[in-house]
C-alpha cells in the first residue's frame, strides 16, 4: 500500500476543513484536505427539503468571504447554504481529495499516520474538522414496534415520506420544533414530546436574537465561562423566522408530550415531566429578556419596547391534564421522527485523546497530543466557534500554533 508524506493533514470538507485550508494557505504551511464524500456533505444528505437556515443572512460569512444576498434580514434554504461553501471552495481553491475516508487516525514515529482504502497518509499535525453533527442519536425504546415508520431527523424529508396517520415527533430542540411546524402546516396531526430545552425569542425589542448576541459580546463568551447547560437555543429561520411557542403549537392542534421512557404492546409511558420542562423553557425565554432590557436600561439606549414577546397564551389541556400514557393504535400513530440530536463518533482515532464518553480532550482546540487539533465543535473556544461567522477565528489560532511548531 503506497504512502505519502504531507505536513498537515486536515480531515473533513465542510466549512471547518476548507476555513482551515484557507488559514493553512495564507501561512505559506503545506497540507491536504481529505473528505469522506462530498465537500459539505452533511448539508447536501442530512437536512429535510425545507429546511430555513437558523441565522440572518447579514451574519453568514466566512473568512475574507461574504454571504451574498438581497435580503439582509431574511433566512436562506439549504440549496442557498450549499451554494456558498461550493463558491467558498472555490474562492479557498483548497488541495483537496474527495471520496477519501479515514478509517484510523494513529502515532507514528513521525507524527501521524492517517489510513484509508486508497493509501497511508503520514503528517507532522492533524486537524479534524468533522464537526459536531456526526452520529445520529436514537434511543431504541421503540425498536419493538413492527410496522411503525421510524426516521432519525437527520433522515427526514418532508411531510409525503412519511405514510398516512398521526406523528410523534420526539425530541423539542430546533429541529423538532421546526419539522413539527412542517407537519402541521400540512395537516398532520403530531404529538410532540418536549424534554429540557432553551427556548428563546427569535426577535425582541426589533431586533434578532443573534443581533443581540452580537451587540452584547455574549457570542464572543469564552468556553470557560459556559454555563451547566449544554443545551441548543430553540428557534426558527422558517417563514421569516419566528419564535417557537409550545402552547402556540397546542392551540394549533399539536398534542404536548413528556418525554417518551418505554413502550410495552403498543402503548408508550410517558414522564410526568411536561410541565416542568415548559416551565424551564419559558424560564430561559424571561431570563433573556430581561438581560436585553437591563443591557439597553444600563447604556440609555433608544429601542421600542415589546409587550407582545411576553404574552403567554393560556396553558392547554394536554399540559394541564398530561397525558401519562399513548396507544399508537388509538391514536392511529403511524410515524415517529427522532429528533435526538447527534452524538460524536471519534472511535477511528487510535490515540488517547478521548474522555469516557467519547469527547475529545483539547484546550481551544489543541489537544494533549502535540500537532493533533480539533475545529468546528460547538464551544470550542467561545459561544460562536461552531458558527459560520465563528470558525475562521478558531482557524486562525490553530494555524498561528502549527506554524509555531515548524
Amino acid at each position: 500500500m503506497r504512502e505519502e508524506t504531507i505536513d498537515t493533514l486536515v480531515i473533513g470538507g465542510g466549512q471547518a476543513g476548507l476555513t482551515m485550508s484557507h488559514r493553512l494557505k495564507q501561512r505559506g504551511i503545506a497540507h491536504l484536505v481529505l473528505e469522506r464524500r462530498r465537500i459539505a456533505e452533511r448539508w447536501r444528505s442530512e437536512r429535510w427539503d425545507r429546511l430555513m437556515f437558523q441565522f440572518l443572512n447579514w451574519s453568514v460569512r466566512l473568512p475574507e468571504f461574504a454571504y451574498p444576498h438581497s435580503d439582509p434580514d431574511g433566512f436562506s434554504d439549504t440549496a442557498s447554504i450549499i451554494a456558498f461553501i461550493e463558491d467558498y471552495a472555490a474562492f479557498v481553491a483548497p488541495p483537496i481529495r474527495c471520496g477519501v475516508e479515514v478509517t484510523k487516525l494513529r502515532r507514528d514515529a513521525g507524527g501521524f499516520l492517517a489510513e484509508t482504502a486508497s493509501g497511508n497518509i503520514a503528517a507532522r499535525n492533524v486537524v479534524i474538522a468533522t464537526g459536531p453533527y456526526q452520529r445520529p442519536l436514537r434511543p431504541d425504546v421503540l425498536r419493538e414496534q413492527p410496522g411503525l415508520f421510524q426516521v432519525h431527523a437527520s433522515g427526514y424529508k418532508n411531510p409525503a415520506q412519511l405514510p398516512d396517520g398521526a406523528v410523534l415527533v420526539i425530541g423539542a430542540g430546533a429541529s423538532g420544533a421546526q419539522i413539527t411546524d412542517e407537519l402541521v402546516r400540512a395537516g398532520r396531526h403530531v404529538f410532540l414530546s418536549v424534554g429540557r430545552h432553551n427556548r428563546l425569542p427569535r426577535r425582541y425589542r426589533g431586533c434578532d436574537l443573534f443581533w443581540w448576541l452580537a451587540e452584547m459580546g455574549i457570542d464572543e463568551t469564552p468556553v470557560e465561562q459556559r454555563g451547566p447547560s449544554r443545551l441548543l437555543p430553540v428557534i426558527s429561520g422558517a417563514h421569516g423566522g419566528h419564535t417557537i411557542d409550545f402552547r402556540r403549537f397546542a392551540a394549533d392542534g399539536v398534542t404536548l408530550l413528556g418525554r417518551v421512557t418505554a413502550a410495552r404492546d403498543g402503548v408508550l409511558a410517558i414522564a410526568p415531566d411536561l410541565a416542568t420542562n415548559i416551565a424551564n423553557g419559558d424560564a430561559y425565554y424571561a431570563t433573556f429578556l430581561g438581560i436585553v432590557d437591563d443591557f439597553i436600561a444600563a447604556r440609555g439606549l433608544d429601542y421600542p419596547d415589546d409587550p407582545l414577546a411576553r404574552v403567554r397564551l393560556p396553558d392547554p389541556p394536554c399540559l394541564t391534564a398530561p397525558l401519562r400514557t399513548i396507544d399508537l393504535g388509538t391514536e392511529q400513530i403511524s410515524s415517529v421522527i427522532w429528533a435526538t440530536g447527534y452524538g460524536l463518533d471519534l472511535n477511528w482515532i487510535d490515540i488517547p485523546v478521548l474522555d469516557g464518553n467519547g469527547a475529545p480532550r483539547h484546550r481551544h482546540g489543541v489537544s494533549e497530543e502535540p500537532g493533533l487539533y480539533f475545529l468546528g465543535l460547538q464551544w470550542l473556544s467561545k459561544m460562536k466557534s461552531s458558527f459560520l461567522s465563528g470558525v475562521g477565528d478558531d482557524a486562525a489560532v490553530l494555524a498561528d500554533h502549527i506554524a509555531a511548531r515548524a
